[in-house]
C-alpha cells in the first residue's frame, strides 16, 4: 500500500511540474505573438508608415514624430503663417521644389504651401538639413533676431552653418543648403491622424 502511495504522489508531483512548465511556454508563446503585432526597432527603421495624433496640435505650434530614423516636422501653421510664404516666394531658392533632396516632393503637395490643399496650413517636413545633416531649429517669431535678416518671416536656422528656411521648408538663396527639406509622403486618416510614409498609391 505504502508503494502504490508513493507512486502516486510522485506522478502527482511530475504532472504539477509539467503543467507548471507548460504554463510557462504558453505565456512565453503569448507574449511573442503579442509582440509581433507591433512594429520592430528594424521596421520603423527601414520606414514602416508612422501614425501621429495631430488633435492638440494648436496653430502656431510644431511637433516631431520619428520616421526612418529622422524627425519629421508637423507644423500647424497660423494665417499669418500662410501669409508669410508670398512673401518669401522670390527669395528662396526653388520656390516650386523642382530639385529634390532625398524624395520628390508628392504631387498632390501645392507648390507654395508644399501640404495638402484640403489641409493647407498643415506642413509636413523631414527636420534635416540638406547641406550636412544637422537638425534646423524653429525660429518661427518674424523680426530681427541674432543670425536672421531684419526682414525675417519667420522659419528654420541651421545652427551649423546658417542655411535659413521659410515655413514651407524651401531654401532661402545663396545659403549652403543645396535643396529644400523633404516633404515626405503621407496622408490624412481623420482632421486628427495622419501617417507618415504611407499615402494613397502604398508605402514610400
Amino acid at each position: 500500500m505504502s508503494n502504490e502511495k508513493q507512486v502516486d504522489s510522485g506522478r502527482r508531483g511530475l504532472l504539477v511540474a509539467t503543467c507548471a512548465a507548460g504554463g510557462v511556454v504558453g505565456l512565453a508563446t503569448t507574449g511573442a505573438l503579442v509582440s509581433t503585432f507591433q512594429p520592430s526597432e528594424r521596421a520603423k527603421a527601414a520606414g514602416a508608415p508612422v501614425e501621429v495624433d495631430i488633435s492638440t496640435l494648436k496653430p502656431g505650434e510644431m511637433k516631431t514624430a520619428e520616421w526612418r530614423g529622422k524627425p519629421v516636422w508637423i507644423l500647424k501653421r497660423t494665417p499669418e503663417m500662410m501669409a508669410s510664404l508670398a512673401k518669401t516666394q522670390d527669395k528662396v531658392a526653388d520656390p516650386d521644389s523642382l530639385k529634390p533632396y532625398t524624395m520628390p516632393m508628392p504631387d498632390y503637395c501645392e507648390k507654395q504651401s508644399r501640404s495638402r490643399k484640403e489641409h493647407a496650413d498643415v506642413l509636413i517636413a523631414v527636420g534635416i538639413c540638406s547641406h550636412l545633416g544637422c537638425s534646423p531649429s524653429s525660429k518661427f517669431a518674424p523680426g530681427a533676431q541674432p543670425s536672421l535678416p531684419d526682414d525675417w518671416a519667420g522659419g528654420f536656422l541651421c545652427p551649423c552653418h546658417g542655411s535659413t528656411f521659410d515655413l514651407s521648408g524651401r531654401v532661402y538663396k545663396n545659403k549652403p543648403a543645396p535643396q529644400n527639406l523633404d516633404v515626405p509622403r503621407h496622408m490624412y486618416l481623420s482632421d486628427t491622424k495622419i501617417v507618415i510614409g504611407k499615402d494613397e498609391k502604398g508605402e514610400a
